[in-house]
């Protein structure tokens, strides 16, 4: 085939034309490759530079430069607290807390960092929990479930399978003679307050499974229905089965490691000295779960605590009332303060002839004498006072209701009167004053009247002549305050929610959350050395060593030593507090105070003397004290009765009825 001139010139165009194209897709394609390569790398470097940021912030605590750790202030409020924590470090640092704070950070920097996080949340304005999230350990059920599914072995003497009902209430009570109203009456046991803080937890609306960022870690172990089951005829091997098997279990979880226990709580629906055997004979009382030391670290909820530990604290007895709306609780409400209240002051209980220094027997005589006085004795045969209708009743007829001691400090009466508007009359300040701080204001004499269980027991003072000279005025304020507390005395059913009122738990669950914060916030200001030793330590040293062991039984021997009646001479005090090295931490709502056993005994002397010699409303003056020679059934009624009170009404009613009955 013959070649022209031209067709060459064509092929060598087209080859170098295909040449260029080749070389401009090479070009674009590694153009496109380092655009591909620039722009992840941009983008990685700017990734890390937040993240690393955000760490240097959540790292501050594990820094040796302590100008990067916020110092916060203990005793503020929520919102302050939130303020300094959005501060910058730089402006927060200062030369003392270098010093404080380096040593502490080098030794336990790795322990301290996990619940900064936890701190860091209350910052987050935009989230309704911040600072108030809960985790809830999920336990093997040996430690609830378990208990509930065998009930009838939870008690010798009561079967306790229909008390576990309806998410711990019980069975609704019957009200054929119209004492209560609509909605929300159980028959709920004294000992059920387990299962009804559990299922009220199950439905808190700030439960977190992140425990990073949890304020609070909460410990379902039925403590109380544990140890119920032991209580009688089991050796101290079987009592101690349960708590010991919960403390393994708790150390064993990374939870547990941020502070050892000291952001845990759990809750024991019976009083202190159930958990706290002394020794380990079979004859001695109760098992020794608040004498673990790791447990010791934690915070145990009973519904009387002991006054001298300060690792319990008192909650509220459950009472027959569980709203399960506002609604229900502003009814009952407006019935007790509407209540025709013809009981100057009643008594609903039994004596106790075997505790040597109980005032229950004085109690019963004043009240059998008294016109104005309404007793209800629990000890003869079928007793009335199994029956709720009937005891809440004589609460709703009575102006004040008597509340001494009975086996222990405490009684459920005392929240039963209360809830029917009635104003306890206390005679031990340990029955409610150092018990409920979180639920019960600390000016005593708003709500309630004191007198000395002493003055009772030696004949020196007339209950009658102390209640009828408070005027009438003051007893119409005293009645409101106790109406006006009532949503915190009580815990609402579990399957419901309150809109606007905080009930019992809602109380104690924020009462609990300020503690540990509180706690955490002092820990990152280096105030709180001797507290992490105890918590974040080797494990051999723990909270409450062996000199709170040695205050504890000292305790409970001066306290036997009272109630079979060998008393301490008031010129001095016991011997156990001589020793000077005993201490203990007094409670108080917005934080703790140190001070010496000796002091609180001195002060309770100097209080019981100020009642005896003061003319306020809580106590009489020397013209309304017994004559301790004085008969029974003499009433000397005094001048105060001459206004037209309620008490006057009274007085005049009884005057009545005595003339009618001569």
């Amino acid at each position: 085939m013959p070649t022209y001139p031209g067709a060459s010139r064509s092929k060598l165009g087209r080859e170098r034309m295909e040449k260029t194209s080749w070389k401009s897709r090479i070009f674009s394609r590694c153009f496109a490759i380092l655009l591909s390569i620039a722009f992840w790398w941009l983008l990685f470097v700017f990734h890390f530079s937040i993240v690393g940021q955000n760490h240097e912030n959540l790292s501050a605590l594990n820094s040796s430069d302590v100008s990067e750790i916020p110092l916060i202030q203990v005793r503020q409020t929520r919102e302050s607290l939130r303020s300094k924590l959005s501060l910058t470090p730089e402006k927060l640092s200062s030369p003392q807390a270098k010093r404080n704070s380096d040593q502490i950070l080098k030794k336990y920097s790795s322990s301290l960092q996990p619940f900064w996080r936890a701190l860091s949340t209350i910052n987050n304005k935009s989230d309704p929990c911040a600072g108030k999230y809960v985790y809830m350990h999920e336990l093997p059920p040996e430690f609830n479930q378990k208990m509930l599914e065998d009930c009838r072995r939870l008690s010798l003497w009561t079967n306790m399978c229909k008390f576990t009902t309806n998410a711990g209430l019980g069975p609704p009570l019957e009200d054929s003679e119209s004492v209560f109203t609509g909605n929300g009456w159980f028959a709920t046991n004294q000992f059920a307050v387990d299962v009804i803080f559990h299922n009220r937890m199950k439905q808190y609306e700030c439960l977190t499974m992140d425990s990073r960022k949890a304020a609070l870690l909460y410990v379902p172990f039925y403590a109380g229905l544990d140890i119920s089951r032991h209580l009688w005829g089991a050796n101290v091997s079987v009592r101690d089965s349960g708590p010991l098997s919960l403390a393994s279990w708790l150390q064993s979880q990374p939870e547990w490691e941020i502070m050892r226990g000291r952001d845990h709580f759990l809750v024991g629906g019976r009083i202190t000295w159930d958990f706290r055997r002394l020794t380990d004979a079979d004859s001695d009382w109760g098992n020794k779960l608040l004498r673990i030391p790791a447990i010791m670290n934690m915070t145990m909820l009973v519904i009387e605590a002991s006054p001298f530990h300060t690792n319990d604290f008192g909650i509220p007895y459950p009472t027959y009332f569980h709203p399960s709306q506002d609604s229900d609780v502003i009814e009952w409400q407006n019935k007790v303060r509407m209540a025709n209240r013809s009981v100057l002051f009643s008594f609903a209980g039994a004596p106790r002839p075997e505790i040597a220094t109980s005032i229950r027997g004085q109690i019963m005589d004043q009240c059998k004498f008294s016109k104005f006085c309404k007793l209800l004795e629990c000890d003869k045969g079928e007793s009335k006072c199994h029956s709720p209708s009937t005891v809440m009743q004589l609460f709703q007829q009575s102006v004040f209701c008597l509340q001494p001691q009975g086996d222990s400090f405490t009684r459920r009466s005392i929240f039963d009167s209360m809830l029917a508007g009635c104003i306890p009359v206390f005679f031990h300040s340990d029955s409610a004053y150092s018990q409920y701080i979180w639920h019960l204001p600390q000016q005593y004499n708003k709500y309630s009247v004191f007198i000395h269980e002493d003055d009772v027991r030696e004949r020196n003072a007339s209950i009658e002549a102390i209640l009828l000279h408070i005027p009438s005025g003051t007893i119409q304020k005293m009645k409101e305050e106790v109406i006006s507390l009532i949503p915190g005395l009580v815990y609402a059913d579990p399957r419901h929610h309150l809109t606007n009122m905080k009930d019992a738990f809602d109380i104690t669950v924020k009462a609990l959350i300020d503690k540990v914060t509180n706690l955490r916030v002092r820990i990152t200001e280096g105030k709180e050395e001797e507290d992490l030793d105890m918590a974040v330590g080797s494990g051999e040293v723990h909270l409450r060593g062996e000199m709170q062991k040695d205050s504890e039984q000292a305790a409970r021997r001066w306290e036997g030593q009272r109630r079979n009646g060998e008393e301490w001479l008031d010129s001095s005090p016991p011997p156990f507090f001589q020793t000077g090295q005993n201490r203990i931490e007094e409670r108080k709502a917005g934080g703790t105070i140190v001070t010496s056993l000796e002091e609180i005994w001195r002060r309770d002397q100097a209080e019981k003397e100020a009642h005896r010699k003061s003319h306020d409303i809580i106590t009489p003056d020397s013209s309304l004290y017994l004559d301790p020679q004085m008969s029974k059934g003499r009433h000397d009624l005094p001048e105060v009765l001459g206004h037209t009170s309620q008490v006057g009404k009274i007085a005049s009613v009884a005057r009545k009825k005595e003339a009618v009955a001569t």
